[in-house]
């Protein structure tokens, strides 16, 4: 007779029932961990209103938010001014963070970003263009030609990575956006050396900034990111499959290149109305999902909502840092984020292997 420790490892649900208590744990820490962004979050975005290139005293921001008087000067650069920004700032971070996770699993390419679908490239040559030939020059204008530049350019890279019997494979969307990027660049490039003025107005949008945005750009810009953020929380077991390739991935029920085409869409209402409201920023998108990864391991269902929250912590964080270091001015978040992202991207990339997608 054998012995009742042997008997119960044969049992399927006794042999799991030590696993069970291990993923509870587990998903209580990701909860928590969650709960902590949301915390760090609401800091650094009060952090952000109450940061400034102007001082104004602790008192006086938290009077103008719970009592605002229009005829205090303080008042209205509170709520005219920073509370728009840091908004814009939340709604910018969690589309770039999302955009970059979401890239990242329906390509299965750790250095996607935003310009990979040729998403910057396509905005900044409608810009360059509405400025060039029909002379704009409102940031209203700028936000919308930077969206359908970057939906048209969107499109092109879908369209040009499904031709071929194998349809819209991570290897040809990479190319794709790759060749179409390097051609909007060049594009782009030979309106700007043409003409001063153009490349003058131009330059500030490239930079990446939320200086001068207000509540108009962010209730432009809302919409479609909500719209982004509620669907790509759906995309987290479409992503877990295709990870596995695209043949186990159908073998597991999924429709392959409708999942992929959905994603892209959603990508395109994310990094379209972030590169809109702020013109393009770098390293957010390419950085955090793996920053993400390293907190919840391969899992989307936790990598999405985990880069939805780290992304505008980073970013408003870069913003709050760019006007403190320049006093009475400031750096352009697109610049400090740049000079932050790039060594801690390094230092990720050189302490631990990227994770396979």
């Amino acid at each position: 007779m054998p012995p009742p420790s042997a008997v119960a490892s044969t049992d399927p649900d006794l042999a799991a029932a030590p696993a069970r208590p291990r993923r509870r744990a587990r998903r209580t820490t990701l909860v928590l961990g969650l709960v902590g962004c949301v915390v760090l979050l609401i800091l650094v975005m009060l952090l952000s209103i109450a940061i400034g290139s102007k001082q104004i005293p602790l008192p006086t921001v938290i009077d103008a938010l719970r009592h605002y008087n229009e005829s205090n000067t303080d008042h209205v650069i509170v709520r005219s001014l920073r509370v728009p920004r840091t908004l814009i700032g939340l709604m910018v971070g969690a589309a770039l963070g999302l955009s970059g996770a979401l890239m990242q699993g329906v390509t299965r390419n750790p250095l996607a970003d935003p310009g990979i679908l040729g998403v910057n490239g396509g905005a900044a040559l409608f810009v360059v263009g509405g400025i060039y030939w029909f002379g704009l020059s409102t940031l209203t204008a700028y936000v919308w030609l930077a969206f359908a530049g970057a939906a048209a350019a969107s499109v092109a890279v879908y369209f040009l990575g499904s031709l071929g019997r194998e349809g819209a494979t991570p290897v040809k969307l990479a190319l794709a956006g790759a060749a179409l990027t390097a051609m909007l660049g060049s594009l782009t490039t030979a309106l700007l050396i043409g003409d001063v003025d153009t490349f003058d107005q131009f330059r500030f949008w490239s930079v990446g900034s939320f200086a001068g945005r207000g509540s108009d750009v962010a209730a432009q810009v809302a919409p479609f990111i909500l719209v982004g953020v509620v669907l790509s929380l759906f995309c987290g077991r479409v992503l877990n499959a295709m990870s596995l390739g695209d043949d186990v991935a159908k073998s597991l029920g999924q429709r392959v290149g409708l999942a992929r085409l959905f994603v892209a869409v959603v990508v395109v209402l994310l990094c379209g109305a972030a590169t809109a409201a702020a013109g393009p920023i770098g390293f957010i998108g390419l950085t955090i999902p793996h920053v993400a990864r390293l907190v919840t391991g391969p899992d989307y269902r936790w990598i999405l909502p985990y880069s939805m929250l780290l992304a505008p912590i980073l970013l408003l964080g870069s913003d709050v840092i760019g006007r403190v270091v320049a006093l009475p001015g400031e750096l352009q978040v697109g610049i400090v984020t740049a000079v932050l992202g790039a060594p801690f991207f390094i230092v990720l990339v050189r302490r631990r292997k990227l994770a396979d997608l």
